[in-house]
């Protein structure tokens, strides 16, 4: 792969999650603490960045599940890779020493070895405080000249060839040198194109789920003339996406759990709240999808308080007054069992008074030996809901055709 190639694909993921999420480079690099123009950097594929935490908190962040995730970490390793082999210098080649002969070579600028040595003595007479060249003993047989080992140099030699070829693998791979006796270590996550087991079991929610099926509050950032008037329950879902609506003061959150397998359960032990991001309540305006309808059963259902610092899903029980006495509708608490016989809803209420909160569940599972956690998200993104305190609210009049100032604005939704 060319190296800007897994660069642009890693900025194109980048980018997905930044168009996803909807917020500015700023408001999302306030969260990541990071600069908008380095966000943006990263999103145009200009830098890598050095750390893969950054981008996973901002997959975090705009609601990305494992999956996405780990394809995320594999394109930031590739891209990191080819950042690396872009910054590091071409390695210079190790000259291989020369095999010594047997003997020095001759200078051919220096003076001619045959002739008189210049700083010797005069040379036109023998030297009158040494011995005579000429008595000199030449029965004395000759010392043998030392030679040099030749094994020793090809040693050198291929020790030279292996650094260098250790440095060009370690450039091109873009990763330092390691010992022969450090294995690497493991990697962190799945490795590309590997494909993780299913799952034992399967799930869906629905995050558009009214009180007693009439009662409900949407923050929508419009005027009164701009909305259109309250859909019937089952039509919420679209109603709220095209106003661009966010929950007031109440999420409801529907999970079903079925098994695949009908003999083979799957056990569920608990249930976790994630909040990703918390900022002001929305400034917007309040809309109560009915005048107070009230239900006459009360379903039993796991509290969420989104305001706490470390929000619990705290199994609550639930009311039935249709009848003629009230009947309380124990609360199950975790672990509970599901096949494909025998599924499991799940129902959460999570509120917030005091903030805009966005917010995920994960949820512990066992099965046939194997342990894992499924993130629970509203399509991809984190569930939002934002308190409504001290905002205008309105209710529509169906014989007037219009929103009107709800009386009872002044209570928190």
């Amino acid at each position: 792969m060319p190296k800007d190639a897994a660069v642009e694909e890693f900025a194109g993921l980048v980018r997905a999650l930044k168009a996803r999420d909807g917020r500015s480079y700023e408001a999302l690099g306030r969260r990541l603490s990071v600069s908008a123009s380095t966000l943006h950097r990263y999103c145009s594929g200009a830098t890598v960045p050095e750390e893969f935490a950054v981008v996973d908190r901002l997959a975090l962040l705009c609601g990305a599940d494992e999956e996405e995730r780990r394809s995320l970490e594999a394109a930031w390793t590739e891209a990191d890779c080819a950042r690396r082999r872009a910054a590091s210098p071409a390695p210079t080649p190790v000259p291989a020493a020369p095999e010594p002969g047997p003997g020095p070579v001759p200078d051919p600028s220096g003076p001619d070895p045959s002739g008189p040595d210049p700083s010797g003595p005069d040379p036109s007479g023998p030297d009158p405080t040494g011995p005579d060249p000429s008595a000199e003993d030449l029965s004395a047989p000759e010392a043998p000249r030392a030679r040099p080992r030749r094994g020793a140099p090809v040693a050198l030699l291929a020790a030279a060839v292996a650094l260098v070829v250790l440095a060009l693998a370690a450039a091109l791979l873009g990763h330092p040198t390691r010992t022969a006796s450090a294995p690497d270590p493991a990697p962190a996550s799945t490795a590309p194109g590997r494909t993780a087991a299913p799952l034992p079991f399967t799930w869906s929610i629905d995050s558009q789920l009214w009180e007693g099926g009439c009662g409900h509050t949407y923050l929508v950032d419009r005027a009164p003339r701009a909305v259109a008037p309250p859909p019937v329950a089952a039509d919420s879902g679209a109603w709220a996406g095209t106003h661009g609506a966010v929950h007031g003061g109440e999420a409801l959150v529907r999970i079903t759990v079925q098994g695949r397998s009908p003999s083979d359960a799957v056990v569920l032990h608990a249930l976790h709240v994630r909040v990703v991001d918390r900022a002001t309540p929305l400034p917007w305006n309040a809309y109560r999808m009915d005048n107070g309808c009230g239900g006459a059963v009360t379903p039993r259902h796991f509290a969420v308080d989104l305001d706490r610092p470390r929000p619990l899903a705290r199994p609550v029980d639930g009311l039935d007054a249709s009848g003629a006495e009230v009947r309380k509708i124990p609360a199950v608490s975790f672990p509970y069992k599901v096949t494909s016989f025998d599924p499991e809803e799940l129902l959460v209420s999570a509120r917030a008074a005091g903030c805009d909160c966005r917010w995920y569940l994960e949820l512990e599972w066992s099965a046939g030996g194997r342990t894992g956690t499924v993130r629970i998200t509203d399509g991809g993104k984190p569930f939002r809901t934002s308190g409504t305190r001290e905002r205008p609210a309105y209710v529509h009049d169906s014989v007037a055709g219009r929103w009107i100032t709800d009386p009872d604005s002044g209570q928190t939704g």
